[in-house]
């Protein structure tokens, strides 16, 4: 079986867009070569040639805060967060392939609905049974059980207090086969005002989950707003960090200082969205819009001294909620644009290049690099330029994981000639 090349395309390659036009060739699932300065690829028998017509390739996206069991998306608006069980497998597979239509080859949980939907889920996008994006699998958000009322058995076994609680759930997410496990470490203003600077571990419970961690071969992320929250999850050794609003210069200063080993994901997109919702779809928002100008002034500030400082901050905006459907994911590039002082460039590059660092697999995946997996898009425009041409799926031109086209550019050149 032959390869696939794309000739006649500008390459975005996960750093920089290459000067002039140039040429990729796929073989099986990787990236076989890449020429520039208008050099083309010439076929071998067997081989596919697209005519890129000067658009641009580039890395696939990657999320770093999918909630593929949050029920809203772009195809349907679900009014609350609960869901019948058959409704939520259903509705999270809908979700994981909602994102690869949008490009985003790879995501990374920050927490599903339920134990074990997104570890089931990622068994049948790897078998190649459903379409989906290469998933880092979470199991269940947990928080401690709140003061007050009886819990029965299952609840204090899954949201117990103490230490050995926190060990077995951690142990028990690995062994369902989760890759990251997100506490809950600090409560959150919008959903209750002050939340976020309450504290929902201690210091000895966070320690027990890095170690239980480092035992089962899992990934800790948590929900940390209050600075105290940023501090604790870093002297417990967890490896993504959502917010961060109000650290101090004490937790900069720790974060700075693990700068190679950590991320950061501000979850901007559903900032924006809580501000941008009028009227509120189902319920008031006024809260929930006071709290999220707020946070957004203070992200203005933080999120510059994180790159000043040289941390690795990535998109991925807390998509999902009736506000903010799962598909949009993209906008998150923009806003990096506008309120953080990213250029296209560089919201590109956190997307791709430290997207791939962030699954694990920086050493072969978002960068289009001889050796790479063939995660690509071909892109109408130049992204580059105006990010916000990634919002329009239909100038997604081609969608490629694994070196298999989810999206094939013939296919979409018809499409696109019923539409004229």
């Amino acid at each position: 079986m032959g390869g696939i090349i794309f000739n006649n395309v500008r390459i975005f390659d996960g750093a920089q867009l290459r000067e002039g036009v140039g040429a990729v060739r796929v073989d099986g699932n990787r990236i076989a070569e890449v020429s520039d300065a208008g050099r083309a690829i010439v076929p071998q028998p067997g081989d596919r040639v697209i005519d890129g017509q000067g658009q641009t390739l580039m890395p696939g996206l990657v999320e770093a805060h999918a909630h593929l069991s949050w029920p809203s998306s772009v195809e349907r608006f679900v009014p609350g967060m609960a869901l019948p069980p058959e409704d939520l497998v259903l509705t999270t597979a809908r979700n994981a392939r909602i994102l690869l239509d949008h490009g985003f080859t790879s995501a990374y949980s920050a927490g599903a609905l339920s134990k074990s939907v997104e570890v089931v889920l990622n068994n049948f996008i790897t078998s190649g049974g459903m379409p989906g994006p290469r998933l880092v699998a979470s199991s269940i958000e947990r928080e401690p059980p709140t003061s007050g009322g009886e819990l029965d058995p299952g609840q204090v076994a899954e949201h117990g207090q103490g230490p050995d609680a926190v060990r077995a759930f951690v142990k028990e997410c690995a062994a369902l086969g989760a890759k990251s496990v997100k506490f809950l470490l600090s409560g959150e203003d919008a959903l209750k005002p002050g939340a976020s600077q309450q504290l929902m571990y201690t210091q000895e419970e966070a320690d027990a989950a890095g170690e239980q961690a480092r035992e089962s071969g899992v990934w800790l992320a948590c929900h940390a707003q209050a600075s105290e929250a940023v501090k604790m999850g870093l002297r417990a050794g967890f490896r993504v960090l959502y917010h961060c609003t109000y650290a101090d210069r004490e937790a900069l200063d720790m974060l700075e200082a693990k700068r190679d080993e950590v991320f950061i994901a501000p979850a901007i997109g559903i900032i924006q969205a809580t501000l941008d919702a009028a009227p509120p779809p189902h319920f008031d928002m006024t809260h929930m819009k006071k709290s999220a100008a707020e946070v957004l002034a203070l992200q203005k500030e933080l999120v510059p001294e994180l790159r000043r400082r040289g941390l690795k901050v990535l998109p991925g905006g807390d998509y999902g909620f009736p506000f903010n459907p799962n598909g949009r994911n993209a906008r998150d590039l923009e806003l990096f644009v506008q309120h953080f002082g990213y250029t296209p460039a560089e919201a590109l590059s956190a997307a791709t290049l430290l997207g791939g660092e962030l699954m694990g697999m920086g050493g072969e995946l978002g960068q289009v690099k001889p050796g790479f997996l063939a995660d690509l898009l071909l892109v109408d425009g130049d992204p580059t330029r105006d990010v916000t041409v990634l919002q329009d799926r239909q100038r997604l031109r081609a969608i490629m994981k694994d070196g298999r086209f989810h999206k094939d550019p013939a296919l979409a050149a018809l499409e696109g000639d019923r539409r004229d």
